[in-house]
């Protein structure tokens, strides 16, 4: 809270902003009551629940990420009733307080918590669970992180922080995995759960799968995941499950390369699945074509092959590029050979260097060399001085190296019939192709879930060190993502229901297809309660904000009353 005075009168201000919009649905998601359940003050003594404490967390993730040791100062400026807290509670908010809070949610029934949230989520928003996607990204670490060892907590375990494969490409740093799962239905996310940072994706999927069919009590939804679900261990078990699910069949499968080798020589008829809108103006649609492959997997799955237009100009480009770099490459090497100070003395370090000339430029399945031996005469006088009748020379012989390049015309030509190409496995043997490719093409939007976390909500690098308080916060962000794609899910369902196409969310009142959480609360970022305060402290009038027109339309589309900002 502000306040300013003037003369006898004070002037104090609440911050608003979009707190009453993230309050309307965390109220519908019972928050309060679903904390102060699974996670109670074990102590009469103790000034701030943890519950609360948690809750000031998870609104503070929702809105603006603010570091643990600031949270007191950023929860100062706002409305307290807004953050569940009491008017004398707001100076209680500080790090060590929420540290200890984290390891308490840590400690309490987090699965039960979380299951019993979403579940109420599906039902109140009527999301549908009928498929789900899966993907994994990691956290980076900054520092030693000694005590997140992996070592257990009350029975409990704990992810290690370690090196892995860095999706952040920071190999340097040690990390942790999360593993996030979302609907098809408005990519919400309905699971999550933090592993060590050396685990293997492939790995993961059984326990996640399991893990879903209990939440959800049952097992057919369809369960979409990228190509480390394409294990025969993983396929199999899901299968065997009554489940279905949906992947991409990895390029270093046996049936990958046999079905580019059969695309060389034979005709496959392609059908048009699906055609999507060009990300600039001017240029062609992005049309998608299937063919159902002529044998299974090795599993016995169905295959089915998607070819896209704009991946086949995309894979040309970046081949043809590969090859004029390994040509380059070998000219520049040519040009080190023919200098008389080249260190290259033998057709074996020639031979080392050429190939790794073309490998560094990615080319060595299309440019090819050989190296020609040949030999460099010289003549050079015996003596020194000016050359005259009778000067002697002697006759110097070098052997030395040329390097002749053969792009294979051939190969680049057979790769070229299957530029654009790549392959879905499913066990859903009724379902068209068009209807699976449907499906696959949904997990960008869960990929963008992960970019909330990271860019929105800044999850990394990480301000804590201790195991049990890490995963306390990532449950805190699990749900601030829930508010946000609850959020999106809710206006862009009152749009469609409306007959609204866009709306003008971009500044100079550019129109918006489909609104994002965090531009929505930037429109209402900067609302505030002030209240007139008397000589002798009392309240003598209070201004409630002045909405403007596109944030009543964002009210009403979100379902949340103006009486909120009054």
């Amino acid at each position: 809270m502000v306040s300013s005075s003037q003369g006898p009168f004070r002037l104090e201000e609440e911050r608003l902003g979009a707190l009453p919009v993230v309050e309307h649905f965390l109220s519908r998601l019972d928050l309060a009551r679903l904390l102060d359940q699974y996670v109670p003050a074990s102590d009469r003594r103790v000034r701030l629940a943890p519950a609360t404490s948690i809750g000031v967390v998870i609104r503070n993730l929702a809105l603006s990420h603010q570091p643990l040791y600031s949270m007191g100062e950023w929860a100062a400026r706002f409305d307290p009733a807004l953050l569940g807290l009491g008017a004398h509670e707001v100076r209680l908010v500080n790090d060590d307080r929420i540290g200890r809070s984290l390891e308490r949610l840590f400690d309490a029934d987090r699965s039960s918590l979380l299951s019993r949230m979403v579940l109420d989520a599906v039902g109140a928003f009527g999301i549908d669970c009928a498929e789900m996607h899966n993907d994994s990204t990691s956290v980076r670490l900054t520092g030693a992180y000694p005590l997140a060892s992996g070592a257990p907590r009350g029975g409990k375990a704990t992810a290690a922080a370690a090196r892995g494969h860095s999706k952040d490409f920071r190999p340097d740093l040690k990390q942790l995995v999360w593993i996030l799962t979302t609907s098809g239905d408005g990519a919400v996310p309905i699971a999550c759960r933090v592993a060590s940072g050396n685990v293997e994706d492939s790995t993961t999927h059984i326990a996640t799968w399991d893990g879903l069919c209990a939440l959800l009590g049952r097992s057919d939804f369809r369960y979409v995941a990228d190509c480390k679900l394409a294990t025969r261990a993983n396929m199999e078990h899901i299968d065997r499950g009554h489940g279905r699910f949906v992947t991409v069949l990895p390029a270093s499968r046996k049936e990958d390369g046999a079905f580019r080798r059969h695309l060389v020589d034979h005709d496959v008829v392609w059908s048009e699945a699906r055609r999507c809108r060009a990300r600039r103006l001017g240029e062609p649609d992005d049309v998608y074509e299937i063919t159902e492959a002529p044998w299974p997997s090795a599993e016995g799955f169905r295959v089915i092959w998607v070819r896209s237009s704009h991946k086949v100009e995309r894979d040309a480009h970046a081949r043809s590029n590969r090859v004029a770099a390994g040509v380059v490459a070998l000219d520049e090497l040519n040009q080190k050979l023919a200098s008389n100070r080249c260190r290259l003395t033998t057709r074996v370090a020639v031979d080392e260097a050429a190939t790794e000339a073309v490998a560094s430029a990615g080319a060595t399945r299309w440019v090819g060399f050989s190296v020609e031996e040949y030999q460099e005469v010289r003549h050079r006088q015996e003596t020194r001085g000016r050359p005259g009748a009778d000067t002697r020379y002697r006759q110097i012989i070098r052997t030395k190296y040329r390097i002749h390049l053969d792009v294979h015309d051939d190969v680049i030509g057979a790769d070229a019939r299957s530029d654009g190409c790549w392959p879905l496995v499913t066990n859903e043997k009724e379902t068209s192709p068009a209807d699976i490719l449907a499906a696959y093409k949904h997990q960008p939007s869960l990929e963008r879930r992960h970019h909330q976390l990271k860019g929105d909500q800044v999850v990394a690098p990480m301000f804590i060190h201790d195991p049990a308080r890490i995963e306390g916060l990532m449950t805190c962000h699990f749900v601030a993502l829930l508010v946000h794609a609850l959020v999106e899910l809710e206006v862009r369902r009152t749009m469609a229901a409306r007959g609204m196409k866009k709306i003008p969310l971009y500044p100079e009142h550019r129109a918006c297809e489909s609104p994002s959480a965090v531009r929505i609360f930037e429109i209402f970022d900067g609302l505030a309660r002030r209240h007139l305060i008397g000589t002798s402290g009392q309240v003598v009038q209070t201004f409630p904000p002045e909405l403007t027109e596109l944030q009543r339309v964002l009210l009403d589309l979100l379902g949340v009353p103006e009486d909120r900002y009054r």
